[in-house]
């Protein structure tokens, strides 16, 4: 029953997979070969999943006032993670179809690898035609788990680096092009009836203001992204990792959306405002 399957899991993650006897070999057990689940594993994710939530809670704010509600002020919080996980996910999207397209090249051109100059684009394995062995498509594709970084540690700092880069440009691409832009949020303040104090309630003053924080905090934000997706991919956390960053993000959507409803409860003026 239900009472029993907790010790179940604690058997078998403590069980030796050679010998299957409990706890025959602790490194084994700790690390387990074959990219099998392990305690090791499970300890990584745990503390890619406190790092983003950490970092998630950082910010700057800024103090605003509204024009149409006197007495009211709150802050305008510009996050560390201002770009969210948006550049991760087509980071991941464009990686993906690269490697499908390598892959349906590689099967009517280069099928026993023998082409030169397609062998720098993508080589794959004859046997397993889903496991590339050369090429680009080879280095942008995550190694999973410490025994496969171990074989060619070159190809886990290449991937690293394509991921940061990669993030990096979608990053500032979804910030123009996702309304989030310093000329965008100035905008947004001014048609919320917000105003800075000390700062005229006009786009240009406000637009400055914000120019000082936003492009740093999208360009240190997708570093950070691109370096937690490409490092828990490398190393084999739990379910990868855009899968630990979605894990996060839609937690935290989750949490706001609760302590907004409950603002809407106690003050519903504030609770529109806020929904806006």
């Amino acid at each position: 029953g239900a009472i029993g399957i907790i010790p179940y899991i604690f058997q078998q993650g403590f069980l030796d997979v050679t010998t299957g006897m409990f706890g025959a070999n602790l490194v084994d057990t700790i690390f387990r070969s074959n990219q099998l689940p392990s305690i090791f594993g499970l300890s990584l994710t745990v503390v890619m999943l406190l790092i983003l939530v950490y970092t998630q809670g950082m910010k700057v704010e800024i103090p605003i006032v509204s024009t149409k509600y006197r007495g009211f002020a709150a802050t305008y919080p510009i996050k560390l993670m201002y770009v969210s996980n948006i550049p991760v996910i087509l980071a991941s999207a464009l990686t993906a179809n690269a490697v499908f397209m390598g892959q349906m090249l590689w099967s009517q051109v280069n099928p026993r690898n023998a082409s030169p100059i397609f062998n720098l684009i993508a080589q794959f394995d004859p046997t397993s035609p889903s496991s590339p062995i050369g090429g680009m498509i080879y280095y942008i594709t995550p190694p999973r788990g410490l025994e496969i970084v171990a074989l060619d540690p070159m190809r886990a700092v290449v991937y690293v680096l394509f991921m940061i880069g990669i993030v990096v440009v979608f990053g500032k691409l979804w910030v123009e092009l996702g309304g989030l832009s310093s000329k965008k949020a100035a905008q947004n303040l001014l048609d919320a009836d917000v105003q800075i104090p000390g700062f005229r309630r006009s786009n240009k003053p406000v637009e400055a203001l914000l120019n000082k924080y936003i492009p740093s905090v999208t360009l240190l934000g997708s570093i950070i992204l691109g370096l937690i997706a490409g490092v828990s991919d490398v190393l084999g956390v739990f379910g990868s990792g855009i899968g630990i960053l979605l894990t996060v993000d839609i937690l935290i959507n989750y949490y706001n959306q609760l302590v907004r409803e409950k603002v809407e409860t106690v003050m519903p003026r504030l609770g529109a405002w806020l929904g806006r």
